[in-house]
């Protein structure tokens, strides 16, 4: 960070002076953060501040001793906490953060305890990460913002009224609520609020088609698309052996169809959806085909996707998802990568449609040397990047994470099958530790709490 944080941990005592709270520190730490002994200085958490004295103690090293009266001013649980600590001189403040909250649609309470269903391990894994690092988290809902938020204490996520956050990572699931009325409502009281909302929505997949398209960096590693019409159809039936169809606000693998031109000119369809009724038809005519496939799309919204011929794992459909995060000044860094192998008799490799994950290299080195595999995953991060970077300039509003696919054809050769603007945060080994994808989005809630004009503004 081109900033420089101070790790204290703050000690609530209780108060000799309700109405003028005094905090006390050593004289190291005074020295340290450059503030005056018996001078007054304004205390920054979260949204809130505070006007108060300081006064010097014999204390360990990077310890406050906090007033529990203020504790409660700014809604934090009276117990020790580890923070980061900035001092703003010209405005002799004390911001201690980052206060990171999590957003989520995904609260379900069993036995009087809140679980987070798919997430509830990552918003453990989170807590674990700041609560090393330094800073406060916690989960809430849209519904309940700055009147109740679920925090870690003993091993059980508690309910209280806790302080606005510096900086809110949205991983709310349903794409129709985004669209909501009460949602809007929300967003409009964040931003009045002016607290960074970083993965602020789903990205379409013709949106993401549409911004890279014209990038010159990447054009030749898009598969040919378009949005679906019968006219687009035809044409693209007669250019490709397969495509693939997606629902353009589609997840985890789900109402993909997959059509095939067969040798004997015939067509054949496959879907995602196992219980479809036209689920691996043959079909003479294209008119017979597109017949078939009208009411599997419905009124959503489709785009065609030319079909590449793919790597295979022990012939199994393979891809790859690259994790990238955002740092400082808008870079991106690859925080990890699997190769994702689908399960038989499906062709989408998703985890949700039973796919399972490997290693890249184990799953390159089964279809080519290890120094073509060393090249081919340099190259798939090296596109990775590229794509995060663009889309994240031309996309409005802050990008923290983008989860990319890609597939690697016959020839070796990286393609961008698909971007994600809210990866799954499945445990690849089952082991609630801190990866590195985690501790970049810790990295980035602290880089937006601290000092957000190093980032685009949330439009």
């Amino acid at each position: 960070m081109s900033f420089s944080l101070t790790t204290i941990v703050i000690i609530p005592v209780k108060s000799t002076d309700k109405v003028n709270p005094v905090i006390q520190l050593s004289t190291a730490l005074l020295r340290k953060l450059q503030l005056n002994d018996h001078g007054e200085l304004t205390l920054s958490i979260g949204r809130k501040t505070f006007l108060t004295k300081i006064q010097t103690e014999k204390l360990p090293d990077n310890t406050i001793h906090f007033p529990e009266d203020l504790m409660e001013f700014f809604y934090l649980p009276i117990q020790p906490l580890k923070f980061q600590a900035k001092v703003l001189p010209d405005r002799k403040m004390l911001k201690l953060g980052p206060i990171a909250a999590l957003l989520t649609d995904s609260i379900d309470i069993r036995n009087n305890e809140p679980h987070f269903r798919s997430i509830h391990l990552f918003c453990e894994e989170l807590q674990q990460g700041i609560c090393e690092n330094g800073g406060f988290f916690y989960v809430f809902s849209y519904e309940q913002f700055l009147k109740q938020g679920y925090y870690l204490k003993d091993d059980k996520w508690t309910a209280a009224q806790l302080p606005a956050p510096d900086v809110i990572y949205n991983r709310i699931h349903s794409r129709s609520l985004e669209y909501k009325v009460e949602f809007t409502h929300f967003r409009e009281k964040v931003n009045q609020l002016m607290i960074p909302f970083f993965n602020h929505r789903f990205l379409s997949k013709w949106e993401v088609y549409e911004h890279l398209k014209d990038e010159s960096k990447l054009d030749s590693y898009l598969p040919q698309t378009k949005l679906f019409s019968k006219d687009h159809f035809y044409h693209m039936t007669s250019q490709y052996d397969t495509l693939f169809l997606k629902p353009i606000h589609g997840s985890q693998g789900k109402n993909i169809i997959k059509v095939s031109c067969n040798p004997d000119s015939r067509y054949s369809l496959e879907t995602s959806q196992k219980s479809m009724p036209a689920n691996n038809k043959e079909f003479i005519s294209l008119d017979e085909l597109f017949k078939a496939i009208k009411p599997l799309i419905g009124n959503r919204i489709y785009i065609i996707q030319q079909g590449i011929s793919l790597m295979t794992y022990q012939s199994s459909s393979m891809d790859f998802r690259v994790l990238c995060h955002q740092t400082m000044n808008n870079d991106w860094r690859v925080t990890s990568t699997v190769a994702r192998i689908a399960a038989k008799q499906e062709f989408v490799s998703n985890l949700a449609r039973g796919g399972t994950l490997t290693r890249p290299l184990n799953a390159l080195r089964n279809c080519t040397s290890d120094k073509k595999s060393l090249e081919i995953l340099a190259q798939m991060k090296e596109l990775a990047l590229e794509t995060a970077s663009c889309l994240d300039k031309s996309s409005q509003g802050i990008i923290g994470e983008l989860g990319i696919d890609i597939g690697i054809d016959q020839q070796g050769k990286p393609w961008l099958i698909e971007v994600n603007s809210k990866p799954s945060k499945n445990f690849e080994d089952g082991l609630t530790k801190v990866r590195p994808s985690a501790r970049a989005i810790i990295q980035f809630c602290t880089i937006l709490a601290f000092d957000p004009a190093v980032i685009k503004e949330d439009i």
